[in-house]
C-alpha cells in the first residue's frame, strides 16, 4: 500500500479535491462505530472519525478497513475542549497535545485510506479563549511538515459569520474549514457572503433538525420527526444546500453512520441500534448513486394516541388504558411492529454537545406477530415519558416514530 497525495484545487473561483490527481467529490458519513462495509454498499466514498482510537478500533484498523472496502477516511484528532475545562494559556497542556498530535500523526500519514486531517470538533462551542485557534493553526502547521500530502481543516460548530471570521484570521494554515448545520443548514449561504469566506468548505455534519432547533412540548421536551418526514428533509437539504454548491463546497459528512442516544435513540442515526437501516440511509443512497433503492421502507402518516373516549391525546392518567395506533403506508405487506414506552432522559444528564447521554430505561415493550398497527397499554406512574413504534420490513429496513407523553 502506497501513500495518496490529496490537494485542493482551484480553477476559476471552483475548488475541486484531487486524489492522486483525479477529482474526489466527498460523499461521505460520519462513521464512529458504524459499518464501514455498509457505507460502501451504499454508495458512500468516505466517511470521517472524531478521534483516532474509538475504543473499539484503532487508527490504522480503521483506515485498513476503509481502504480493503474502497473508501477514505478523514481522520479527527480529538482536540481538547475549554468547556471541559482544557486551559489554552497553559502553555505546557498545549504543548503536550501537540506532540500527542504528532504521533497519530507520524503513525498514519503515509496510509493510502488517508483523505484528510479534521483538527478537533466544534471547539468553538461555548468557547472564550481564543487562543485555542492559535493551538489548532499551530497543530495545522505541524501536520504540513510532517504530512505533506494530506489537507488540514477543523469542524466548527454551526457557521456564524463572526467565527468563520475569527478563524481564518487565527487559523490562516488550514486548507479549508468544515461546518456543522442541521435545520439552519438553509442559512450557509448567508452566512457565507456575510463571513467574506472564499474558501474551500466542507459540511461535516448535518441531517435530522436538531433536538435544540423544534418545538417543545408545554413541558419542555423536544417533539422528534419521524422517519419518513426526516428523510424528506435529508434530500432537500442535500440537494439545495450541499450539491448545489458547485463552487465551494468539495462534498459532505451526512451525520450519523450508525446509531447513538442523544435526547431519543432514534434521533440522528440513519441506522438503528439493532443495525436495520431507515428511508434517511437510503435516501443517501439514491442521492449519492443516483439510482432508486429496490425496497423502500414503510412511510409514516401520523402516530396518536387515543383514550376512552377517542379523543387524541398526550397527557395520560395513570392506570387508565388507552390505544396506540400507526397509519403508513408500505410496498411489503410484511411488516412486523414493535412498540416501547421509554422514560425521558433524565434532564440532569442530557447531553451537551453531542457528549454521552445514558439511554433511557424502557417501562414496557410489545412486539411479535401478534401485534399489529394498533396496541393498548395502561399509562404507569407520573411522569414523563416517550411512545415509540418501529415498523420493521423484511429487507432490514425499519420506519419510525415517537411522541412524548406525560402522565398525571
Amino acid at each position: 500500500m502506497s501513500v495518496k497525495t490529496v490537494r485542493l484545487a482551484k480553477h476559476s473561483d471552483v475548488f475541486q479535491l484531487l486524489v492522486d490527481e483525479q477529482p474526489f467529490y466527498i460523499k461521505g458519513a460520519g462513521l464512529e462505530l458504524g459499518s464501514i462495509q455498509q457505507l460502501a454498499a451504499f454508495g458512500g466514498n468516505a466517511f470521517r472519525t472524531w478521534r483516532v482510537e474509538n475504543g473499539d478500533k484503532t487508527g490504522i484498523q480503521i483506515l485498513n478497513e476503509a481502504h480493503a472496502c474502497g473508501l477514505m477516511v478523514c481522520m479527527g484528532l480529538d482536540i481538547a475542549r475549554e468547556r471541559h475545562g482544557f486551559d489554552y494559556d497553559d502553555p505546557l497542556a498545549v504543548a503536550k497535545q501537540l506532540d500527542k498530535m504528532r504521533d497519530d500523526v507520524l503513525a498514519l500519514k503515509d496510509h493510502p485510506a488517508l483523505l484528510m486531517w479534521g483538527i478537533g470538533n466544534e471547539l468553538n462551542l461555548r468557547h472564550k479563549n481564543p487562543k485555542v485557534w492559535d493551538a489548532v493553526n499551530n497543530l495545522s502547521k505541524m501536520i504540513h511538515r510532517e504530512d505533506p500530502n494530506h489537507p488540514t481543516t477543523t469542524m466548527l460548530a454551526g457557521a456564524d459569520p463572526d467565527i468563520i471570521q475569527l478563524v481564518s484570521k487565527r487559523c490562516p494554515d488550514l486548507d479549508l474549514l468544515s461546518f456543522q448545520l442541521y435545520g439552519d443548514i438553509n442559512k450557509l449561504p448567508s452566512y457565507l457572503t456575510k463571513s467574506g469566506y472564499n474558501g474551500a468548505y466542507v459540511i461535516s455534519e448535518w441531517g435530522a433538525t436538531g433536538h435544540w432547533e423544534v418545538e417543545t412540548t408545554h413541558w419542555g421536551r423536544p417533539i422528534e420527526a419521524n422517519s419518513t418526514l426526516k428523510a424528506r428533509d435529508y434530500k432537500q437539504r442535500y440537494l439545495d444546500y450541499i450539491a448545489a454548491d458547485q463552487q465551494q463546497c468539495i462534498g459532505s459528512f451526512v451525520f450519523l453512520w450508525g446509531q447513538k442516544q442523544e435526547r431519543t435513540p432514534t434521533w440522528y442515526g440513519v441506522f438503528l441500534n439493532n443495525g436495520r437501516h431507515t428511508e434517511a440511509a437510503q435516501i443517501m443512497s439514491e442521492l449519492w448513486t443516483g439510482e432508486p433503492v429496490d425496497y423502500p421502507v414503510a412511510q409514516i402518516d401520523s402516530l396518536t394516541i387515543i383514550d376512552e373516549n377517542q379523543w387524541e391525546t398526550y397527557q395520560l392518567k395513570t392506570n387508565q388504558i388507552y390505544t396506540a395506533e400507526i397509519i403508513s403506508k408500505s410496498v411489503t405487506s410484511a411488516l412486523t411492529y414493535r412498540w416501547q414506552l421509554m422514560k425521558e432522559v433524565d434532564t440532569a444528564v442530557q447531553s451537551d454537545g453531542g457528549d454521552f447521554e445514558p439511554t433511557p430505561e424502557i417501562i414496557w415493550q410489545k412486539s411479535g406477530t401478534d401485534i399489529g398497527s394498533k396496541v393498548q397499554f395502561k399509562a404507569p406512574a407520573s411522569g414523563e415519558y416517550r411512545l415509540f413504534v418501529y415498523l420493521d420490513d423484511d429487507t432490514n429496513g425499519s420506519a419510525t416514530a415517537n411522541m412524548p407523553v406525560l402522565v398525571d
